[in-house]
């Protein structure tokens, strides 16, 4: 007959044991439910942005695109597309239109969400009204916006010439850029209120009642508690619409077809990637190298961002 004389060694290994299954099994488990999404990022993301670097490095044409056998060019392309005297006005076209946009948006959709803060009677509903651009088509936004701002039967020229004003050609050149900037601004705006609301939601209220025992009025309030503790949900909206903006394209090649001084780097890109009409000429490559620019740029603000965040927390 045999006797264990260390059962605590074999009480410590089972335990041990047990322990590395267990974390075995929530490894398993974690990446069981990451690879869906590893997945898909992979697919849409990845493996776009690789064959988009990919067709920028070469010469891509209608023909070269069908049988892949594009000539390697190197950063030939990207040369051509920067020294191109259209690149750095488009540039500047694309900053305006983001800034401004984004500027107005988050302004106008910040009152907003303060305003249906108040809960007041039929705030939800006037709420669900406001959110009804943002649940548009932008292809009926555009088409709506581009028959009101019709210089000859526009309602917008019919008030301007109620009031004695001369009719504006909001769609020509010399004001595309901002007609299509009235119409984003009037799309983003729900975003921003949904997402600023739902920030003012979180706030403490008794924040608000302490400061107000402490006699300060509403504007002190606002400056000194809402908008320090809406920094977080802020720079994410932000964030969030400089990259939307930066791709606009559909709302603007519907109303101007990206003419004139509405022309920004991303309905470059679509115009010389698809053209306008059957004749021509298709430049793949050189819309790879300003779609390439286009995710450096949204890469740059992002990891602004994540810094900005970062500085924040460590003074936490």
């Amino acid at each position: 007959m045999s006797f264990n004389i260390h059962p605590l060694q074999d009480s410590d290994g089972s335990i041990r044991n047990s322990k590395k299954r267990g974390i075995h099994s929530t490894t398993l488990a974690a990446w069981g439910f990451a690879m869906p999404l590893i997945v898909y990022l992979a697919v849409f993301y990845v493996t776009p942005l690789i064959q988009n670097i990919f067709m920028s490095l070469h010469r891509f044409t209608r023909r070269t695109f069908v049988t892949g056998d594009a000539p390697w060019s190197g950063i030939q392309v990207y040369q051509e597309v920067l020294g191109n005297p259209k690149f750095w006005t488009i540039l500047v076209q694309t900053l305006l239109f983001v800034v401004l946009s984004i500027i107005f948006q988050y302004s106008l959709g910040l009152a907003l969400a303060v305003f249906f803060n108040q809960n007041f009677r039929l705030s939800a509903v006037l709420r669900g009204a406001f959110l009804v651009p943002w649940l548009l088509p932008p292809m009926i936004s555009g088409t709506i916006w581009q028959w009101m701002m019709d210089a000859d039967t526009g309602v917008i020229n019919k008030v301007i010439g109620f009031f004695g004003g001369s009719p504006i050609w909001w769609l020509q050149a010399d004001h595309s850029l901002w007609s299509v900037i009235i119409a984003n601004i009037w799309l983003g705006i729900p975003f921003n209120m949904v997402i600023l609301y739902s920030g003012l939601q979180n706030i403490n209220q008794d924040l608000y009642e302490a400061a107000s025992l402490d006699g300060c009025n509403y504007w002190q309030r606002f400056w000194k508690i809402t908008f320090p503790l809406l920094k977080p949900v802020t720079m994410i909206t932000l964030l969030l619409g400089f990259v939307y903006t930066l791709k606009t394209v559909d709302i603007i090649w519907i109303m101007t077809k990206g003419t004139g001084t509405s022309r920004t780097l991303a309905t470059w890109a679509y115009e010389m990637a698809f053209g306008k009409g059957t004749s021509a000429t298709i430049r793949y490559s050189e819309a790879s190298v300003v779609g390439t620019i286009l995710i450096a740029i949204a890469l740059i603000f992002a990891f602004a961002y994540l810094r900005a965040q970062g500085s924040e927390r460590s003074k936490q």
